[in-house]
Order: structure tokens, then C-alpha cells, then sequence
């Protein structure tokens, strides 16, 4: 199979466990008698800094035309420090979302056997955890009216939804949930928030399209509490823009590093695949980023946007194989030897 793959490899350790995940998929590739046609393309800081556009027309078209997109991470402090700044790095996450219509954020939270003691939370509470978080992803606060009044001490957030937003990411937690354990979970805030009022009303519509699925409606502060005493209990949860960004990172923790979830925006155009972390400008050039994150990511993509299955599972063994013999940067290492970046990728690839 041809695979024709954009690259935005972004700010900070993008490039560097982006490196990783291509090697992984370049043995894949080469192991399957699949041809990989990758095309790099400046998003971030470094596109603000190469052509003053975070998103340029450029890259847009180079995702546009591929298959799917392989993307790292964005994020400068040069930017973080300034709150003035006219142009950030993140604007133009939020542009390609809009105009790449990657309305859903798939962002799986399960643990890994080898790492169940790594974890934060007690291995009773945790064990067992394989849920998928959806989070919409191109409406909500993120992108209503905003601005600043009185002088500019006044500052406004609008949250808007209409009802066929919530109903195409709805559409897919159901049918999510139908391929799993058949339970989802509908997370807003209806006791407040008149737009959580219209996302559990249109979920109760829907519920009759889905008699086999058992649907809950839960608030997002018990969400927020729950996730971290019982994660098992829950399978697929649907959510809006800002509920969604909090709980998936505070889901993050259960496996017990950011460095190792996975996730993918799916839509209307080109699917996108992205380790749920950060930029860490901090370990950038430093070859001690975990790319296991970037490497699973891949694997979704091999899976989700090709329908390579046999390739995808390929890749997750062997990332747990690493774990279980050890083969870690040293975010998870621990007292025992840390691997560098580059010496995980290439191990990774030598098992493949």
C-alpha cells in the first residue's frame, strides 16, 4: 500500500520523537512491502519564526493533500512568557482544527502492566482502566466571541454549540461505544451552563438510535473527581471543547507518564495523529524525550486511517515489550538505566 503521510514535526521535542516514530514506520513499512511517502511541513513557533504564520497556507495544503498527518508538538517560551504576543503557536493549532474540520479528539487512557506501579494512583484503583475520552473539538470557548470592554478590564469567553456539532461527535462516541463495552457517558455541566443543557438534550434524543447502549449523564466536577478513584467504571465519554482538554490530561496520569498516551483528531478532511504531550522546550536537543507517546500514535494511524491492523498491533507490542525489559528515557526509568531517545527509537525499530 502507497501511504502518503504529512509531517509537522512542531517546536521543541516534536522533531525529535517524531525522528522516532518515522523510523518506526519506515520498518513497518519495509516489513509489510508498504511504500511511505512523507512530506514535511512547518507548523508552531518555528513556521511563526520562518514566515510569521503559525499554520501557513503552505502547510495546509501539504495536510490537505496526504493521507493523514503525523504531528509532534508546538509550544515556544518565548511566546508563553509574553501575553501580548500578537501571533502564537498555539493559534494555529486551533486554525489547522478548524480548517482541516478535525471536529473530534480521540484520546485513549489505559495502563500498561510493566508501569501500573508507576502510577501516581493506587495499582487497585487503576488496574483494569481502558477508556476512551472524545472531545469536541472545533466549537465551545475555544472558538466563540471573546474580547475586553471597560477599558480593558473587563475580559469575555463566549461558549457556543449548535446542535449538529454536538450530534457529529456524539455519533461517534455511540458508535465507538457499540464496538466496546456499550456504555458511554455524556459530560457537561446542564445545572449551569445553558449549552451543557442543549449537549444532554441532544444525547437523550439519540439514545433511541442506540437501544443497546447504556448512556449516563454526568457533571464534569464529579467527572473530575471519579476519573481518579474508579477510571475502570468508565468506557467511552463524550464531552465539549474545555471539559474535554481538563479531563484528558488529568486522565494522563493514570498510566502514569504524559509521554506515553497516544490520540488522534479525526473529521472532516485529513485525520491527524499526536502524542497528547507538550512541546517541553526544557529537554529539547537533549535526546531524553520519551517518543513512546509519538511511536503509539503512529500505530493509530496505521490502524485508523489505513486500516492496518496486523501493523498497529506490531507497534504496540513492541512498546510494551520495551517497557516490560526496560528500554526507557528517563521519565520512566526510574533508579535503573535511562535509554536516550534515539536508542529507544532504534530499539524499537531492531525488534519491528
Amino acid at each position: 500500500m502507497k501511504l502518503n503521510i504529512a509531517l509537522l514535526a512542531g517546536d521543541g521535542i516534536g522533531p525529535e520523537v517524531i525522528d522516532q516514530a518515522v523510523k518506526v514506520c519506515n520498518t513497518i513499512a519495509k516489513k509489510f512491502n508498504h511504500e511511505i511517502s512523507w512530506t514535511s511541513a512547518l507548523t508552531g513557533a518555528c513556521a511563526i519564526d520562518a514566515v510569521g504564520e503559525p499554520y501557513p497556507d503552505a502547510t495546509h495544503e501539504v495536510c490537505m493533500a496526504a493521507d493523514a498527518v503525523l504531528f509532534g508538538a508546538i509550544g515556544d517560551p518565548k511566546y508563553d512568557n509574553d501575553p501580548k504576543a500578537p501571533v502564537r503557536p498555539e493559534q494555529g493549532l486551533l486554525k489547522m482544527r478548524k480548517k482541516l474540520g478535525l471536529f473530534a479528539n480521540v484520546r485513549p487512557t489505559f495502563t500498561f502492566p510493566s508501569l501500573i506501579d508507576n502510577s501516581p494512583l493506587k495499582r487497585e484503583r487503576i488496574e483494569g482502566t481502558d477508556l476512551i475520552i472524545l472531545r469536541e473539538l472545533t466549537g465551545g470557548i475555544y472558538f466563540g466571541e471573546r474580547g475586553r470592554k471597560d477599558n480593558g478590564n473587563t475580559a469575555f469567553d463566549t461558549c457556543t454549540y449548535t446542535r449538529d456539532e454536538i450530534i457529529r461527535l456524539a455519533k461517534l462516541g455511540f458508535e465507538m461505544a457499540m464496538k466496546r463495552s456499550k456504555k458511554l457517558c455524556c459530560v457537561d455541566k446542564a445545572n449551569v451552563l445553558e449549552s451543557s443543557r442543549l449537549w444532554r438534550e441532544t444525547v437523550q434524543d439519540m439514545e433511541k438510535d442506540y437501544p443497546e447502549v447504556t448512556v449516563s449523564y454526568e457533571f464534569v466536577d464529579a467527572v473530575a473527581m471519579r476519573l481518579v478513584q474508579w477510571p475502570s467504571s468508565y468506557d467511552v465519554i463524550i464531552t465539549e471543547n474545555l471539559f474535554g482538554d481538563i479531563l484528558t490530561d488529568e486522565a494522563s496520569v493514570i498510566s502514569g507518564s504524559m509521554g506515553l498516551m497516544p490520540s488522534a483528531s479525526i473529521g472532516l478532511h485529513t485525520s491527524l495523529f499526536e502524542p497528547i504531550h507538550g512541546s517541553y522546550p526544557q529537554a529539547a536537543g537533549k535526546d531524553i524525550a520519551n517518543p513512546l507517546a509519538t511511536v503509539l500514535s503512529a500505530a493509530m494511524m496505521f490502524e485508523d486511517a489505513f486500516g492496518l491492523k496486523e501493523e498497529a498491533e506490531l507497534i504496540r507490542d513492541v512498546v510494551n515489550k520495551s517497557l516490560a525489559e526496560g528500554i526507557v528515557t528517563e521519565d520512566i526509568a526510574g533508579k535503573n538505566k535511562a535509554y536516550k531517545t534515539t536508542e529507544v527509537g532504534d530499539w524499537l525499530a531492531k525488534n519491528i
